[in-house]
């Protein structure tokens, strides 16, 4: 599957990603240099040619998002594991927590029909290759705690995204 790659500013700093044919397959939020950043993505990926137009969708809105701006990423494709597994049912029902909202580890395994698998969910929204599209930053424990949150700047990151959309 041939991926490309691009990076591109935020009020919040660099920020980049990686996308097939069937859409975006990683997101990386700002915390690197922009330079720093492309190499990654390139390294990670041998042969991933950079194309900034493919990412102009998610770049707009990027922007937006870290310039206070309430958006949504649902038009955005993504490249999501299969819709009956359990990883593809945990990404689809993330994808669905509105911009200012949070949902718990717990409610979202009901959502999916899953009560039971509230760790599971948790453990999860730790591999998501897509943060803020698929915003695992709005899953935090039953009594409010933030959780985890394995993006680079990890729960310091979470807390000041949850308290930019707290904005009013």
């Amino acid at each position: 599957m041939p991926l490309y790659y691009s990076v591109w500013p935020t009020a919040w700093g660099p920020m980049g990603g990686t996308a097939g044919p069937e859409g975006l397959v990683r997101v990386v939020l700002p915390h690197y240099q922009a330079n720093d950043l492309a190499d990654l993505l390139a390294w990670e990926n041998p042969g991933c040619e950079r194309n900034d137009e493919a990412f102009r969708m998610v770049a707009e809105l990027s922007r937006a998002y870290f310039n206070g701006q309430v958006v949504s990423f649902d038009e955005v494709a993504c490249a999501l594991p299969g819709e009956g597994t359990f990883a593809g049912l945990v990404l689809r029902a993330c994808r669905q927590v509105p911009y200012g909202r949070t949902i718990s580890y717990s409610e979202l395994a009901k959502r999916i029909g899953r009560p039971e698998a509230a760790r599971a969910v948790a453990g999860q929204m730790s591999q998501n290759p897509l943060p803020l599209i698929v915003p695992c930053h709005r899953v935090t424990y039953a009594d409010g705690r933030l959780g985890g949150f394995s993006a680079p700047g990890g729960v310091d990151q979470k807390r000041r995204m949850l308290a930019l959309e707290a904005q009013p």
